[in-house]
Order: structure tokens, then sequence, then C-alpha cells
């Protein structure tokens, strides 16, 4: 018998599945071009969700259902909020994009953003190993589809091969490294299997057996060196409005299925996954940011921009346990700071593919790192945004992006572990070195001619949507506390049930 907690816990989700049916129908019926009832459909229901997810979010009520198999929680429901808000703006910066490429000629980009989207919601929510796997299925498959989309496009085909290819062989690291764990506990429970674990009583190396699976699975989805390989190629052939799909809302859905199965189910092993996650972090830092000074295209240099950003979360993420225990002082920095990381970091991706999708035109990608030469003449707005994501994924103050690896680096050097102080450092002389390739670009835009006069137009709608995306990415730098504050007390109230 489903109880009424059951069904509240899933309310958003029902009512998301419901409305991305609905609008697969009502497409059905619409002529335009530029799928006008269909892209407004869709924006209301994304407003909607976002509105209850925030709602349940500031309730601070912990919910379990279907046998403690999905949760609602604050910090899950917070990341399903601005999952919803960074679809809304995939969808306002790409559809001008789509439109005039053909993929427009059904509703198919938004409904398989809404079911890529529950997918996340699943993920987030998820408190047992199968529901997890389910919400990363949706999720992936939704987004194989998505990069194809463009049908008549070698390049965008090539690229969705390699992700199927590349992203089946993440799923079965991560389901036998599940069912690993699976067999040694005997539960599919997150909690259950988090108790069996703590017991002591199960053979250390079938465990670590499971978890090097699972941590690899996990990197995956992360984009972490050495599990890299699809990012770049998929970021380039990929229509960029799908690649803005995937750089945007399904990093937070990583973030919390990272957390959820590495603190809230195998914290008992810290000692061993936090080794794996500082080698992970090291690669990541390494290899993402001299691989992008090479770069000639946008999309691929901002690619490897990813990895790096992922080495940074990756860090916080491994400080939040000391000598094995769980410090509430330490939970709150390093996870919160994660979260307020990972947050900021789509934030910025978000404007930066926003101003690429404006710049490009029928018949011309602006996807090479050339194609911003002189940008400031001829749109002073776009540039300005652009130098401020730039800016911000450099780490450059007053920007957000320079908090948000300050308090990273602060959640390292406060847990006190040894060799810590050194992985600070390294990450210090990363970003040193990251910030030659992002003020490479700024320099094209503002001291180099522009290569072409082509006007720089878009709807009033992006342009107004753009300018706010900026402007946030200056004010959240300069009046961080709120949004560090939220992301602390969401990750304690999380991992407190």
């Amino acid at each position: 018998m489903i109880d009424n907690i059951s069904w509240l816990v899933i309310y958003p989700e029902i009512v998301l599945l419901a409305m991305a049916c609905m609008i697969a129908l009502v497409d059905l019926d619409v002529s335009s071009a530029r799928r006008g009832a269909t892209y407004a459909l869709s924006m209301l229901t994304l407003a909607v969700v976002a509105v209850l997810q925030a709602l349940y979010a500031s309730s601070g009520n912990t919910l379990y259902g279907f046998g403690n198999m999905l949760v609602s929680d604050a910090m899950g429901n917070w990341l399903k909020c601005f999952a919803c808000v960074a679809t809304m703006l995939t969808l306002v910066y790409g559809r001008p994009y789509a439109a005039d490429r053909g993929m427009l000629r059904g509703g198919e980009l938004f409904t398989l953003s809404m079911f890529s989207l529950l997918g996340m919601f699943i993920m987030i929510g998820g408190n047992n190993f199968l529901v997890l796997y389910l919400g990363l299925e949706l999720l992936t498959l939704s987004s194989y589809a998505l990069v194809a989309l463009r049908r008549d496009n070698a390049t965008a085909t090539e690229a969705a091969m390699k992700y199927f290819v590349l992203g089946a062989m993440a799923s079965g690291f991560l389901l036998y490294g599940m069912s690993m764990l699976y067999g040694a506990t005997g539960s599919l429970d997150i909690g259950q299997v988090f108790k069996a674990i703590n017991a002591g009583q199960i053979r250390h190396q079938v465990l670590i057996f499971g978890l090097v699976f699972v941590v690899a699975g996990l990197a995956f989805k992360l984009g972490a060196v050495p599990f890299h390989m699809w990012i770049p190629d998929v970021y380039q052939g990929a229509p960029t409005a799908v690649t803005l799909m995937l750089g945007g809302a399904p990093k937070l859905a990583a973030f919390a299925i990272t957390l959820r199965l590495l603190v809230d189910g195998l914290l008992p092993l810290a000692i061993d996954w936090q080794q794996m996650l500082a080698l992970l972090a090291i690669g990541s830092l390494l290899v993402g940011n001299l691989a992008a000074i090479a770069q000639t295209n946008l999309k691929r240099m901002l690619a490897y921009s990813t990895i790096a950003q992922m080495g940074f979360v990756l860090l916080g993420l491994m400080s939040g346990v000391v000598n094995g225990h769980v410090d509430a002082a330490a939970v709150e920095n390093a996870y919160g700071a994660a979260m307020f990381y990972v947050l900021t970091y789509v934030l910025t991706t978000l404007a930066a593919f926003g101003v690429i999708l404006l710049l490009a035109r029928e018949g011309f990608e602006s996807e090479e790192i050339s194609d911003l030469a002189g940008l400031n003449q001829r749109s002073p707005l776009y540039a300005g945004v652009m130098a401020l994501c730039l800016f911000s994924m450099a780490g450059i103050p007053p920007l957000v992006g320079f908090y948000a690896k300050l308090s990273v680096l602060q959640a390292l050097l406060a847990s006190g572990q040894g060799g810590y102080i050194a992985l600070a450092v390294f990450a210090v002389l990363m970003s040193l070195i990251g910030a030659f390739y992002y003020l490479r670009v700024v320099k094209l835009m503002y001291f180099d001619a522009p290569l072409t006069a082509a006007n720089v137009s878009a709807p009033t709608d992006v342009r107004v949507v753009l300018a706010l995306n900026g402007a946030l990415i200056l004010v959240l730098g300069l009046l961080p506390g709120g949004l560090m504050a939220l992301c602390a007390d969401a990750v304690v109230r999380a991992l407190s049930t």
C-alpha cells in the first residue's frame, strides 16, 4: 500500500512527467517553424515545477517515500529547482539556434529536454541503487537522442555514437560496482548499505572492488580524468544548443548522485574513496588546463575547462570527511562549498554558451576562438557577458568563480589532513595556468580587429535573460553569502537524516 507521503515526495516529478507527455501530444498540432505553443507550454511547466521544488526546499522537511527508495530533502529540492532554471535558460538561448538549423521540425528538443530533466530529478532524489540507475539511464538515453537530433549533420551523428558507446561502458561500470556492493551487503537501500558496511563484518576487499567501479562510473558522469574522453568530442560535435543541455543541469545531478552514494552510503570507506577522488582531481586539473591551452575550437576549449572545473568540485567532495569521521563543520565547509561551486559553474556555463549560440547564424557556427575577434566592436553587451564568464571561470575577483574556488580551497585546508596543503597549492598553480587560455579569448574580443562586420542580433527576451545571467555572475561574486549559506544549510540537513 502506497501512503500519501510517498505521493507527496514525487508530486513535482508527476507534474513534470504528465506535462512532458501533454507537450508531446500538443506539439502534433503545432505548425509554426519555431514551435511557439510548445515552447510556451514547456517554459510554463518548468517555471511551475521550479516553484514547487523551491517551496519543498524552503519547508526544510525531509520525506522518504516508496519504502525509502526516494527522498525529498532540502539539498535535493534546491538542486532540482536550479536544474529547472538551468533547463529554462538553455531553451531560451537554444531556441533561435535550433530553429535556424531545422531542429524544431518537431517538438523533440522540448520533450527530450523534459525527460532528461525527469531523469535528473530521479537521480537527485534516489535513495536506492536501482532508482539512481534508472534516473541515470533516463537522463543518458534522452541525451543520446538530443546529440543526434540534427540528423543531417555527420559531425553530430558521430558525436552521438561516441557518447553512446562510452556512456554505455560507464553505465556498465556503475551497475557492476552497485551489483558488487549489493552482493556484499545484501541491500540496494543506501541507508542499509551504510549500516551493513559500518558493522564491519564484510570483507574489505569485496567492498573496495565494488567501490572502484562505482567511482569510475561517477567520474565519467562528472567528466573527470581519465574518464573524460567523451567530453571534448561530444561538446564539439553536438549542436551547440545540445552542448549547453549536456554541460549545464546534468552536472547538478552528477554532484547529487556522487554525494548520495559516497557520503550517504559508503562513508565507512571514506579513506579509500578520498584517495581515488584525490587522484581524479589531480588528473582533471592537470589535463584539463594543459589541454585547453592547445585548443582553437571554443567549444572544445570550454570542454577541457569543464574537466578542470570538475577537479575543484572533487577537491571539495574529498575534504568533508576527516580521518574517517564526519565533522559537522567539515561537512558544512566542504560539501557546501562543492555544491556552491557546481551551481555557480552551471550559471557561468549557461551564459558562456548562450553568447556562442547567439553569435551563430544560419550556415555559421561561431565555434572557433578566432570568431570572437573584435566582438566588443560588434556588440559590447555580448563581449561584456563573455568576459564576465571567462574571468569568473579563471577565478578572478570580484566574480563568483573566485569565491567558489576560494571556498573549496578553504575547506581543503580546514580539514587539516596530511598532503592537503600540497593539493591546494597544486590547484592554485593549475588555476594560474588556466587563466592564460581564458584571458587569451578576452584579449581577442577587445583588442583584435573583427573578422566580419555582420550585425549581432537576437530576440529581446534572449538579450534580457543573457544580461541578467551575466549580472548574476557579478552580483553573486560581490554578495556570495546568501547562496553559500543556502548550500551549507541544505547539505547539513540532507546528511543529518
